[in-house]
């Protein structure tokens, strides 16, 4: 699966957040300033032809709705992201974002106790 431009990554958002939707509601929610109507209508068909989202016609007017789910974009985008800038590491990447001085103690420590919940999970699925 190929990652989205950015133009195409803000479409599906819109799709994602919507379930299903004409052009014009699209157009709706992107901020401002909104792109042209015939700029949203192309992207959307980009998308169609990568494989993102299908329509229902409705005599000339289409509805689409995404065929990925979020979840699943998401999941492929972080091990893209991880693989080109942490040499393919979770860890690596974990580590630049503990060593960031945005990092809250409060945030430090939620994100070990995220960990620590993932560990005892994991441990208990592999027990089963």
């Amino acid at each position: 699966m190929k990652e989205l431009t950015k133009a195409e990554e803000q479409i599906m958002r819109v799709l994602w957040d919507l379930e299903k939707g004409f052009v014009k509601d699209i157009l709706e929610c992107l901020p401002d300033p909104k792109p042209a109507y015939n700029t949203v209508s192309t992207i959307v068909r980009i998308l169609e032809k990568k494989g993102f989202i299908t329509h229902k016609a409705y005599g000339k007017t289409h509805e689409y709705y995404p065929l990925i789910p979020k979840e699943k974009y998401t999941t492929l985008f972080m091990r893209n992201f991880v693989r080109k800038y942490f040499q393919d590491s979770f860890q690596e990447m974990m580590s630049f974002f503990a060593r960031d001085k945005n990092l809250s103690l409060p945030e430090l420590e939620d994100i070990r106790s995220m960990i620590s919940r993932e560990i005892q999970k994991q441990k208990r699925d592999d027990n089963e």
